[in-house]
């Protein structure tokens, strides 16, 4: 993982310290002896971390982040305080100011890098996402795909895995502000909780006498449903090589005993709104790809969808010696349907004109809007008798059944012309079997319309 970090400190031996700790993972350092100069850097480069000191002169770490977060070109830079006050109330004081996390010095080697690393994460997904929503707004698609700015609206989702009664009850009462709770003492219901719910965050306490909690924490990453959930764990203070293999494991992120409320906390709502992030993101990424291959119209495929789905059923077809038929749809007279009503007119009986195909086809079939008032039916494993009666029942349905125009409350008699092909041995390739489809709705358009023909080839 690479990443550009500014360390904030007016002390130059602390500077010098961590920056050649974060030069030996390879990250690129950028350094400030004070916050002016920090505000000055994050104005004129691209920061992906903030290492801040609070006790400095001029303006002190609060005020450098609070301004850091109240300007929208750098809010959603994560800032860890690195600090000798270790207070309730300043980590109270650097939450409220938008702090992200914290580090006691002097800071320990483990705590620095994985604190880096978790938010450096979660720091990439939240810019994947700032990414696509400024572009979906700039395509018209904004509604669909949206960032957020990681404030958590509800509260967050936890199961915490807790041998013990009395530490449960504490970590509840402490998280309640921000998360509903579940606590599970028996390591293996956890697992079979986890795998059946929604939730957001795992804390592993491991306390356990006759239990390995790292086993559990291998489980979760094992199995599916719980692959990506993010986990932290709850540790015995010096207890470095068990943090070690955890992290391995994929433990996102980890606390000591005693638990610092304040701590737990914003940990806490961390790894949720990571999570939150990557779900978001993945949901995202289906609609980026369901938008790229439907109609936005009808709702449909379309015509890039059929062209490469097209593809596979064919080859898949040639491959097993099954049958493949198309069928090529054409509303007839549709541009005395757009003259007399507008569009708004046109486009209704479109709609409703793919909501009769989706009702008349099969759930195995391909059903596309070709382009214009042309719709094509992909049919796997249909013979040209099937096809044919596929074709002459949607005729029927757009036949029988006036179209409404709800707008005007008008009805509207429409028809549509059908043509289909099947692959045979002289038909060997997709384009062919398309050309042979349209050959035939060719001329069912040229022998009156409103009928079904059969390609001869």
């Amino acid at each position: 993982m690479t990443a550009r970090i500014l360390v904030v400190d007016d002390i130059p031996a602390n500077v010098k310290l961590l920056e050649a700790r974060l030069l030996a993972e390879y990250f690129d350092v950028l350094t400030a002896a004070d916050g002016h100069e920090a505000l000055a850097i994050c104005d004129r480069n691209q920061v992906d971390l903030i290492l801040l000191d609070i006790m400095m002169p001029g303006i002190d770490g609060f005020e450098v982040c609070e301004r850091l977060k109240a300007n929208p070109k750098t809010s959603h830079i994560p800032v860890v305080m690195v600090t000798a006050l270790d207070q309730a109330s300043d980590r109270v004081r650097g939450l409220k100011a938008g702090a992200d996390d914290f580090l006691t010095k002097p800071v320990n080697d483990l705590q620095l890098i994985s604190r880096v690393k978790s938010l450096l994460r979660l720091k990439t997904l939240s810019d994947e996402l700032r990414v696509r929503a400024e572009t979906a707004q700039t395509i018209g698609i904004d509604e669909l795909i949206r960032a957020g700015d990681g404030r958590l609206d509800e509260a967050g989702q936890i199961l915490l895995v807790d041998s013990r009664a009395n530490s449960q009850e504490r970590i509840i009462k402490t998280l309640k502000p921000v998360a509903d709770v579940i606590a599970i003492s028996d390591p293996q219901a956890a697992l079979f909780e986890a795998a059946e719910s929604a939730f957001e965050l795992v804390i592993v306490n491991t306390n356990f006498d006759d239990y390995d909690p790292l086993r559990l924490c291998s489980q979760f990453r094992s199995l599916e449903r719980t692959r990506f959930l993010p986990i932290l764990i709850i540790t015995e203070q010096g207890a470095d090589d068990m943090v070690i293999r955890a992290l391995d494991l994929g433990v996102n992120d980890y606390i000591v005993r005693p638990v610092d409320p304040n701590e737990l906390v914003a940990r806490s709502l961390t790894q949720i709104r990571r999570k939150r992030y990557n779900d978001r993101l993945r949901a995202s990424v289906k609609q980026t790809i369901e938008l790229a291959v439907t109609d936005p119209l009808t709702g449909l495929s379309n015509r890039r969808y059929l062209d490469n789905h097209l593809n596979v059923l064919f080859s898949r077809s040639m491959a097993r010696g099954r049958p493949l038929s198309v069928l090529i749809a054409d509303i007839d007279r549709f541009k005395q349907v757009n003259d007399t009503y507008g569009h708004d007119g046109g486009d209704q009986v479109l709609k409703e004109f793919a909501n009769r195909i989706r009702s008349t086809v099969r759930g195995a079939d391909l059903a596309c809007r070709y382009g214009g008032e042309e719709f094509v039916v992909v049919m796997p494993d249909t013979s040209p008798e099937v096809a044919a009666a596929v074709a002459e029942r949607l005729r029927a349905a757009i036949e029988n059944t006036p179209f409404l125009l709800k707008l005007s409350g008008e009805t509207l008699n429409i028809t549509a012309s059908f043509g289909i092909s099947s692959r045979i041995a002289s038909v060997i390739t997709p384009d062919q079997l398309m050309r042979q489809a349209d050959l035939a709705l060719y001329e069912a358009k040229n022998t009156g319309r409103n009928r079904v023909v059969a390609s001869a080839a």
